[in-house]
């Protein structure tokens, strides 16, 4: 009887390696900040939209949901600021999309691929206070916290993608998250 125990728990144990090895090896998994809402967003079907290349016609995006921005090549984007990334690549994509936040707080703009996010409220940056991420990760791939208002409609500008999709939430921040003094979208530290 144990030998067939054993050898059952021994079939079970090879069995199990290489799911247990997948599983280790996520690269979403080594996350310092809880990010298991943005994931959970990341995981559902995207809404298809189009980024205006002017401010006046931008479609509005909602909180916690998924979208699948379409861009187009950013020399034909109309941005209300310049962006704030001193440098951005000839040949990229870009865009605008508004966001309109019923209550103000601290929220999250999570991305699948590496491109700079600026937020404008009131004709000037929002500030950044922090942004995480993960390279090999694309469920997201970054994640940037804003304080913003309540009651505006915001413009998130997109610059310097390298693809003319990209995937996109804007969540609540969780609460009690840490918040970091508050800098210019532009002054933050190089982000993955």
């Amino acid at each position: 009887m144990k030998r067939i125990s054993m050898g059952a728990l021994a079939a079970v144990a090879v069995m199990a390696a290489p799911v247990l090895a997948q599983q280790a090896a996520d690269p979403c998994d080594g996350y310092a900040w809880n990010v298991a809402h943005e994931r959970a967003v990341f995981a559902m079907p995207p809404a298809a939209v189009t980024a205006a290349t002017a401010g006046g016609a931008a479609p509005t995006l909602e909180t916690d949901h998924l979208y699948d921005i379409a861009l187009a090549p950013q020399s034909g984007v109309t941005y209300v600021l310049k962006p704030a990334k001193k440098a951005l690549p000839d040949g990229a994509y870009g865009g605008l999309v508004r966001l309109h936040i019923p209550v103000a707080g601290q929220y999250r703009v999570s991305m699948d691929v590496p491109f700079w996010i600026d937020v404008v409220a009131g004709g000037q940056f929002a500030p950044t206070t922090d942004f995480t991420g993960m390279r090999g990760c694309m469920a997201p791939h970054k994640i940037v916290e804003f304080p913003l208002p309540a009651g505006n409609d915001l413009v998130l500008q997109f610059s310097g993608a390298a693809s003319s999709h990209v995937h996109v939430t804007v969540t609540p921040a969780p609460p009690g998250s840490p918040v970091a003094p508050a800098h210019p979208t532009g002054m933050a530290p190089k982000s993955p």
